[in-house]
C-alpha cells in the first residue's frame, strides 16, 4: 500500500522563490487536506485546502486548485499567501533579525494517512552581512552581498510607517546589490513624526553609502514605498547627479502634507519636506476642493484613497505641488495598483510615466499596474489576507484596497520586474560610464 508523501522542491531558499509542493500516494479520487502552519513573530499564521488526488493519487499544487479552502484557482504558493493569523489580528510577517528564517510546516491528510513536511524562506543568503549605521547623523541599517564586490547599490527608505526596512534591504543584498535601508523617522535617536523632514539627510545618505561601498560603475538606485515611493522621485528630481535609477512603489506624483504620519503640533495639513530649511509646496496646500470628510466620515475601516482624490480637483494646487520628474537623469520604474486604498498610486503612476514620456526621457520608463491589487505592495510569497490596519502613527482604522489573490500577484510580478529594471539599469550605467 502505498504510503502519503509530501515533496517541496527547493525546500531551503530565500523567500522570492516559488516552492513546487506535491503530495503523492494518496487513492485515486481521494480528497487530500493540506494544511500550512507559519509562525511569525511569535503569532502562528494557517492555510487550508482541500483537493482531488488524480488517477495516480498526486495532487500538485503547480497544475491543482482546491475544491475548498483558504484560495481558489491554481497557485503553487496559494497555502502561503492565502495564510491568516490564528488568534490575533497581527499584520506582522517578518522576524527579527532577518537572518532567521520563516519556516512553514505542510501537513496533508488523505483517509487514515498523514505526512508531513517543511520549508524555509530565507530574507538573507548565506554570507550577506549586516551593519548597524550611527554616524554622520545617519540611522539605519547596510547589508552587503556575499563576496568582495564591488557591487551596484540601493538606498531603501520606508513610507508613512516610518522605521527601517531591514527585510527589504536583506532581500536587495541576498541579490547582489549594497543595500543601505536608511530611517527618517520612527527610528532610534529620529523624531517620531515624518512632519519637516529636510532632504539634505537623504543627500547625505547617498553620499555616506558611495563613500562607504564605493558601489561598481558608481550605481546608487533608491527604492521607496507609499511615502517612500513620494519620496525617492522627488529625490531623484532634486539630487539628480546622484542618484542612479529610481524605484517607486506605490508613489505619488505630488509632494503630500504630513498626513497620517504628521506630528500633531504641525498638523496633517503641515510640511512633509524641507529643502534648504524651507517648507515644499505640497498638494493640500491652498486647495480649494481637498477635503477629509471622505477619509473620516463613516465607519471604518476608511478609505484614504478617498480624500486623496478631491485634492485632484483643483488644477493649480496640482500643479504647484508636482513633483518634477522630468529632472530625474536615470531610469524610473513605478510600480502602481488600481485598487489602491491608500492613494490613487495607478493616477499618480500614469501621470509621472505621461510627463517622462512628454520630455522624452531619455532612459527605460517601466510601469507596472496591477489590476485590482491594493497599497500593499510588499514581497513576494507571504500573506496577504489582512487588508485593514491601523495606522502605526495616526491609529486611524483604514483599509489598504485590493484582495488576496490579486495582491499576491502583485507581490511576486513586481519583486521579479524590479530585478529586471535594476539589471538593465546597472547595465546601462556601466555601459555610458565606458564612452
Amino acid at each position: 500500500m502505498a504510503q502519503l508523501s509530501i515533496t517541496v522542491d527547493q525546500a531551503d531558499a530565500l523567500i522570492d522563490v516559488a516552492r513546487h509542493i506535491r503530495i503523492e500516494g494518496a487513492q485515486p479520487g481521494e480528497a487530500v487536506e493540506i494544511r500550512a502552519e507559519t509562525p511569525r513573530s511569535g503569532v502562528l499564521w494557517r492555510a487550508q485546502a482541500r483537493f482531488i488526488a488524480d488517477a495516480q493519487g498526486t495532487v500538485d499544487l503547480n497544475r491543482d486548485a482546491p475544491v475548498s479552502g483558504s484560495y481558489a484557482g491554481v497557485d503553487g504558493m496559494g497555502l502561503v499567501w492565502s495564510q491568516s493569523p490564528v488568534q490575533s489580528s497581527s499584520r506582522e510577517l517578518f522576524n527579527q533579525p532577518v537572518t532567521d528564517a520563516l519556516v512553514t510546516t505542510l501537513q496533508a491528510s488523505s483517509g487514515t494517512a498523514q505526512a508531513q513536511a517543511r520549508f524555509s524562506q530565507q530574507l538573507a543568503a548565506p554570507g550577506v552581512t549586516r551593519r548597524e549605521v550611527r554616524e554622520d547623523g545617519l540611522v539605519g541599517t547596510l547589508y552587503l552581498p556575499a563576496g568582495p564586490g564591488p557591487h551596484p547599490a540601493v538606498m531603501i527608505v520606508n513610507g508613512s510607517g516610518g522605521g527601517i526596512n531591514e527585510p527589504r534591504a536583506a532581500l536587495y543584498a541576498s541579490r547582489g546589490y549594497a543595500a543601505f535601508a536608511l530611517a527618517y523617522f520612527k527610528a532610534p535617536g529620529l523624531s517620531p513624526y515624518i512632519s519637516n523632514t529636510p532632504l539634505e539627510y537623504f543627500e547625505k545618505g547617498l553620499q555616506w553609502l558611495r563613500r562607504t561601498v564605493q558601489p561598481a560603475h558608481d550605481f546608487v538606485a533608491l527604492s521607496g514605498q507609499s511615502r517612500g515611493g513620494e519620496l525617492v522621485l522627488l529625490l531623484g528630481a532634486t539630487f539628480a547627479q546622484q542618484v542612479s535609477a529610481v524605484v517607486g512603489y506605490v508613489p505619488s506624483a505630488f509632494v503630500h502634507s504630513g498626513q497620517n504620519a504628521c506630528d500633531p503640533q504641525v498638523g496633517r495639513e503641515g510640511p512633509t519636506w524641507l529643502l534648504d530649511g524651507q517648507p515644499l509646496t505640497h498638494i493640500w496646500e491652498n486647495n480649494r476642493t481637498a477635503s477629509w470628510a471622505p477619509f473620516d466620515e463613516g465607519p471604518s475601516p476608511h478609505r484614504h484613497e478617498r480624500a486623496m482624490r478631491t485634492a485632484l480637483l483643483d488644477a493649480e494646487a496640482v500643479a504647484r505641488a508636482r513633483i518634477p520628474v522630468e529632472r530625474i537623469q536615470g531610469p524610473v520604474m513605478l510600480l502602481s495598483a488600481t485598487d489602491d486604498g491608500s492613494w490613487p498610486s495607478s493616477v499618480y503612476s500614469q501621470m509621472v510615466r505621461d510627463k517622462l514620456a512628454e520630455v522624452q526621457h531619455p532612459h527605460d520608463v517601466q510601469w507596472l499596474d496591477f489590476e485590482r491589487a491594493g497599497h500593499a505592495i510588499l514581497f513576494p510569497y507571504v500573506p496577504t489576507t489582512q487588508l485593514v490596519y491601523a495606522h502605526p502613527v495616526s491609529g486611524k482604522v483604514s483599509t489598504g484596497g485590493g484582495n488576496p489573490a490579486d495582491n499576491a500577484h502583485a507581490d511576486a510580478a513586481s519583486w521579479q520586474g524590479v530585478l529586471q529594471f535594476l539589471a538593465r539599469a546597472v547595465a546601462a550605467h556601466a555601459g555610458a560610464a565606458k564612452t
